[in-house]
């Protein structure tokens, strides 16, 4: 089952969970900083940030180092917030040439996809010989420590999954995980605004806080799949 896309029509829950995640992430560097370390790393001139956003990995990317990164996204809602160049398209049909990005990057978007495997197959086709794909995704076991009131929907690529999905189309396949308490939430009211990022309807969400006893640390679970062409 995708995970909903409400992009357009509620951007706010979109800003609450990367407000949520600013405010109370310790002790890591975010994953856009990690992903933006990696790009560094590869010496990628080229991007293609797929799913894009507002442009968190664009804002994560040293100013100095330069690179031109495009954003792809088909939420035009994003899309008006994010520097430029964009362009507003599907992930299954990347309007990109063929072998014409050193780097295809696509953070928490495949879960979205009826077909992962088909967005997969475009990175690969736009992605220069060596070029890298970069997919970041949750596991369907993430936050443990709120399944009494909450639990992940079931998406049709998570960290469980899309290494092997990843792994049909790359020949080569790295996955590094993380499973550690990386998010601190010191009342009940960081907890109802965890949840409502997390498709809960603000009134269950409210009511959810209520069972739950703060400060909480939450364990973050999820991989970082990496692939070279």
């Amino acid at each position: 089952m995708p995970t909903p896309f409400d992009y357009d029509r509620d951007p706010e829950r979109f800003r609450l969970a990367s407000e949520v995640t600013r405010r109370h992430l310790t002790g890591s560097p975010s994953l856009h900083a990690r992903l933006a370390e990696e790009l560094v790393g590869l010496d990628a001139r080229r991007i293609l940030d797929i799913g894009c956003g507002e442009g968190a990995l664009r804002s994560a990317l040293p100013a100095t180092w330069r690179a031109r990164l495009v954003g792809v996204d088909a939420s035009a809602t994003m899309l008006a917030a994010h520097p430029p160049p964009v362009v507003q398209a599907d992930a299954a049909a990347l309007p990109v040439a063929t072998g014409g990005v050193d780097a295809a990057v696509a953070v928490d978007v495949l879960d979205h996809l009826a077909d992962p495997t088909r967005a997969i197959g475009e990175a690969h086709r736009v992605l220069a010989p060596g070029g890298v794909f970069l997919a970041a995704t949750a596991s369907r076991h993430d936050s443990p420590e709120l399944a009494d009131v909450w639990r992940s929907r079931p998406a049709g690529f998570d960290a469980e999954d899309g290494p092997g999905m990843v792994a049909a189309v790359f020949a080569r396949v790295q996955v590094e995980r993380w499973d550690a308490p990386l998010i601190r939430l010191p009342d009940r009211d960081a907890v109802r605004d965890y949840l409502i990022a997390r498709f809960v309807a603000p009134g269950d969400a409210a009511a959810a806080a209520e069972q739950v006893t703060t400060p909480l640390a939450i364990t973050k679970r999820g991989a970082l799949i990496s692939a070279r062409r």
